[in-house]
């Protein structure tokens, strides 16, 4: 009888072929489960690890693993998205940098949340801002329950939204979509202004690209089919590549189609796979969660992100 991983990754068009599989490999079926609200699914997979096989928030990766949890994330981002944009103020509030978010409020749909991370980390690289003097404003419990989180975050009462703060004009910036704003009913713009420009020079001046999501596979199942890893690598490379090849040909382009397509002009592969090619973003992220107090280290990226061309079959994540 074959071995059925339960597995549950995001409607992502780039995994059109992926789900149209029903063998991983030979002797190993894809179980795929579908999750209303993928947040869910990384809170899961960061407590107890109830499926195979599961996209995962990089950043609730790191603190899942440096806590002791058995899996291992593979270098197959899911999404890529700059962070100079993302984060919106109310429209008419002046406010000239980012740094200028000092002594303000910000909404956030939790502490953790990997875009977060990123524009923290983004911000204050490029603008000097100390991440500890803005009060982030959350909406949702963090996903891990031992997670001591700063003096400057404060967490709405139960029930009461990012949303509900900003129409009440208590908040004037918050994170754009799930992450934050996402049904805020006053205008908002970008906080940074020709975001797009700005972040084309950050990626050619630092070579990172900013990861959401990863694949991330139990240590247990690597071990009992050492080469799922490398099976995995070669479905979703080719599902991507033929997702690619398709974007200039789409019907109805996503906004995702066609972000990827101008994204592809300067950065080339607008969802590259595998370590050596996601390095620099991979090392930048954990330095970024360290200096957050997210995680307690900087360890290296290619100790915990485990390449299946390059490494040996069944290695596993360790965080050292």
């Amino acid at each position: 009888m074959a071995d059925s991983l339960k597995t549950v990754l995001g409607k992502h068009a780039q995994l059109e072929g992926v789900r149209q599989l029903r063998e991983a490999m030979p002797g190993v079926v894809f179980d795929f489960v579908d999750i209303k609200r993928m947040p869910d699914a990384y809170r899961d997979m960061a407590r107890t690890q109830p499926y195979d096989i599961c996209e995962m928030a990089p950043t609730m990766y790191l603190m899942a693993l440096e806590r002791g949890a058995r899996i291992t994330a593979l270098p197959i981002p899911m999404t890529r998205r700059f962070r100079h944009s993302g984060i919106k103020k109310r429209k008419g509030v002046v406010i000239d940098s980012p740094r200028q978010l000092e002594g303000r409020k910000v909404g956030v749909r939790n502490y953790s949340v990997t875009a977060a991370v990123w524009t923290r980390g983004v911000f204050a690289d490029d603008y000097g801002l100390d991440a500890g003097k803005v009060q982030w404003v959350t909406e949702e419990a963090e996903n891990l329950d031992d997670m001591a989180l700063p003096a400057n975050v404060q967490r709405l009462p139960e029930g009461r939204k990012i949303a509900d703060a900003i129409n009440a004009g208590e908040i004037d910036v918050a994170f754009d979509g799930l992450a934050g704003a996402g049904d805020a009913q006053v205008e908002m713009e970008d906080l940074v202004a020709d975001a797009a420009s700005v972040e084309r020079r950050w990626f050619e001046r630092t070579g990172i690209y900013p990861i959401h999501g990863v694949i991330v596979v139990r240590n247990e199942v690597l071990e009992r089919h050492p080469g799922i890893g490398l099976a995995l690598y070669g479905h979703f490379t080719r599902s991507k590549d033929a997702y690619l090849q398709s974007l200039e040909s789409r019907a109805e382009p996503s906004g995702d189609d066609r972000r990827y397509l101008k994204l592809r002009q300067y950065v080339g592969d607008p969802l590259p796979y595998g370590f050596a090619e996601n390095q620099a973003s991979l090392q930048a992220l954990i330095r970024y969660a360290h200096q957050q107090g997210l995680v307690g280290g900087e360890v290296a990226a290619e100790d915990i992100f485990i390449d299946p061309r390059h490494a040996a079959a069944g290695q596993v994540a360790c965080w050292k």
